[in-house]
C-alpha cells in the first residue's frame, strides 16, 4: 500500500508540446503581425484608388485619388500645423478641466451615499443630452468663440469621466473600506490613497471616451465660427469645392486624433502597471 502511495505521489513530467501547437500564432514573426495590423488600411487604400480611377465624377471629383490627396496634404502642412495649434488651445483646457472636475467630483460622489442621492438623478438627466445642442447658445452667451468652444469640449468630456469615476469608486470592495476605517484614515486620505488608485481603470476608460468626444465636438464647434483650426480647415475648402485639401484635412485630423488617443493609452499602461 505504501508503495502504491509513493507511486501516486511521484511527480509526473509535463509533456513536451511545441509552442506552436499549444498556442497557434505564438511563433508568428513580427512581420506577419505587422501585416495583420495594417491589412484593413491596405484594403481601404486599394478600394479608394480603384474608386478614384474607375469611377470618375467629372473634372472636379468628390473623391480625389490618394496621390492627389497626398500632394494636397504635403502642400497644406504649414496651414494644418497652424490649425492644429489653434485647435489644441481649445482642446487641452477643456479636456484638462473636465478631467480634473470629473475625477474629483466622481470620486466624492462615488464614496458618499448622500451625494449619490443628490447628484446621480441629475446626472442621469443631464449626461445623455448631446453637447452639440449647447453650441449655438454657448456662442451667443459667452464673450468669445474660444471660451464657448472650450465650454462645449468640457461638457462633452466631463460626463463620461464623471460617470466612470463614480462607477470605479462605487465598485471598491467592502473589505478595503473596512480596512481604511480600522486604520483611521481621514476621508481625504481614504479617497486619495484607496479609492482613487482602485478607480483608475474606470477613470481611464472615461478619459478615453471623453477625449474622443472632445475631438468630435471641437471640430463641430469650429464649423460654426472659428477663424482657424482643423474643423475650420475642412469647412473652408469644402465651401470652395477644393476636395483634395478637404480630404487631406479629414485624414490629418484623424491622424492627430489617433496620436492623442495613443498617448493617452501609453499613460494608462504606465499608470496601471499592476494590471499587466
Amino acid at each position: 500500500m505504501s508503495d502504491f502511495i509513493a507511486l501516486v505521489n511521484l511527480p509526473v513530467p509535463a509533456a513536451t508540446v511545441p509552442a506552436s501547437a499549444a498556442e497557434p500564432g505564438l511563433e508568428r514573426g513580427g512581420l506577419s503581425r505587422a501585416l495583420e495590423s495594417v491589412s484593413v488600411w491596405i484594403v481601404l487604400l486599394l478600394a479608394w484608388w480603384v474608386a478614384s480611377v474607375y469611377l470618375p465624377l467629372g473634372d472636379n471629383p468628390l473623391l480625389p485619388s490618394p496621390l492627389i490627396t497626398a500632394g494636397a496634404l504635403w502642400e497644406s502642412l504649414p496651414e494644418l500645423w497652424a490649425g492644429t495649434l489653434s485647435s489644441l488651445t481649445i482642446l487641452i483646457p477643456g479636456f484638462a478641466l473636465a478631467t480634473l472636475l470629473g475625477i474629483v467630483s466622481g470620486v466624492a460622489v462615488g464614496t458618499s451615499a448622500r451625494l449619490q442621492r443628490i447628484f446621480l438623478p441629475f446626472a442621469k438627466v443631464a449626461g445623455p443630452v448631446p453637447p452639440t445642442v449647447y453650441i449655438p447658445y454657448a456662442i451667443a452667451i459667452l464673450p468669445t468663440f474660444k471660451l464657448s468652444a472650450i465650454f462645449i469640449v468640457f461638457i462633452g468630456a466631463f460626463w463620461p469621466i464623471f460617470q466612470n469615476s463614480v462607477a470605479g469608486a462605487h465598485a471598491l470592495e467592502l473589505r478595503y473600506r473596512d480596512n481604511a476605517r480600522i486604520l483611521g484614515l481621514t476621508r481625504f486620505e481614504y479617497q486619495r490613497r484607496v479609492v482613487f488608485p482602485a478607480a483608475l481603470p474606470h477613470i481611464f476608460t472615461g478619459m478615453a471616451v471623453g477625449l474622443a468626444f472632445s475631438f468630435i465636438l471641437l471640430t463641430v464647434a469650429e464649423l460654426f465660427g472659428a477663424n482657424a483650426g482643423l474643423g475650420r480647415f475642412v469647412q473652408y475648402y469644402a465651401d470652395f469645392a477644393d476636395y483634395p485639401k478637404m480630404v487631406a484635412g479629414i485624414l490629418y485630423t484623424g491622424l492627430v486624433t489617433f496620436l492623442a488617443m495613443t498617448l493617452l493609452d501609453r499613460v494608462r499602461r504606465r499608470s496601471l502597471f499592476w494590471l499587466k
